[in-house]
């Protein structure tokens, strides 16, 4: 059911937000909500996301016992930027993502088991993690994942016109003025949620806090993200990945490629897919009560029925 503004607009009093620092020094925004158990979940979200718009849901896992950890990944949110401008998500390179995942992961001291959880881009760097070995879940949720980039002119064509423009100039320049995605007729709250009470919390938590707004995307986070989908849409090593997973999708998400994760979903050995149709945009776990209160039951199932 849609929870009250008030809990979805204020940080719990037994929760605390830290600055983490990664092996290299950098800090690392981080939530941590300690629970009586079965276990911990680590929740990372999408490319410019924030954890404050999910605190609705940490909330009802919280009151299953779940410990609720999540960090804003390196140069977005309150973990400092990568690119002079600070309204830019810019990337050279996803490795140091994978290892700011990998390191917190490491230091994680939570009892019981350990689910990694990822939403957008969160869900392509878990699974990217995952098969890299940087990360050992006992389970796995991939919320609407990045596994391919929904573009106007195709992913081929896009990853091409998007190298060309990193080297016509300042690669860490924003890729488009606004939106979440450039040629496109829908407004952005059409784009993540059909929700608007929801949508609106984003923007209340902006106003909250401002350093925390993130904008468009850099010409070389556009390279970065079409490139490590595309590598591992085709990696060999989806058929051995032998951990549970749990994959959301939205059939008609406008954001990433919906088809392209429906795929690799079929690929991996120990998989379960729950598709959603037009009643759902990009961001499930903040859509209306029917889309939301489905999925998180969806997710209750699993991990209920899949862990030790």
């Amino acid at each position: 059911m849609n929870t009250p503004a008030p809990i979805r607009r204020a940080l719990p009093a037994d929760a605390t937000v830290t600055r983490w620092p990664a092996p290299d020094g950098w800090l690392l925004r981080r939530f941590d909500w300690p629970g009586s158990g079965p276990g911990g979940i680590l929740f990372q979200t999408g490319r410019g996301d924030v954890f404050e718009k999910y605190l609705e849901t940490f909330e009802h896992w919280h009151r299953a016992g779940w410990s609720v950890t999540a960090f804003d990944w390196r140069g977005q949110g309150g973990s400092g930027r990568l690119a002079p401008d600070p309204h830019v998500g810019h990337a050279d390179d996803f490795a140091p993502f994978i290892a700011d995942l990998a390191a917190v992961w490491q230091q994680w001291n939570v009892a019981g088991p350990r689910v990694a959880m990822g939403h957008s881009m969160g869900g392509h760097l878990v699974l990217k993690a995952m098969l890299d070995r940087a990360i050992n879940p006992d389970a796995a949720v991939l919320i609407a994942p990045m596994v391919g980039l929904k573009a106007p002119v195709g992913p081929r064509i896009g990853e091409a016109l998007a190298r060309i423009m990193r080297g016509l100039g300042d690669p860490a320049r924003a890729a488009w003025k606004g939106n979440e995605r450039p040629a496109t007729r829908w407004k952005r709250q059409q784009l993540l949620t059909n929700d608007v009470s929801r949508y609106a919390d984003e923007q209340w938590w902006y106003e909250q806090v401002p350093e925390i707004r993130l904008g468009p995307p850099s010409w070389s986070w556009l390279v970065q993200a079409f490139a490590s989908t595309r590598e591992q849409r085709s990696d060999s090593r989806l058929a051995t990945l032998a951990t549970p997973i749990l994959m959301l999708v939205a059939d008609e998400d406008g954001l990433v490629d919906s088809r392209a994760a429906v795929e690799l979903a079929r690929r991996l050995p120990n998989a379960e897919l729950h598709q959603f149709g037009r009643e759902s945009a990009h961001e499930i776990l903040r859509e209306a009560d029917p889309v939301r209160d489905r999925a998180l039951a969806v997710i209750d199932r699993f991990l209920a029925t899949r862990l030790p």
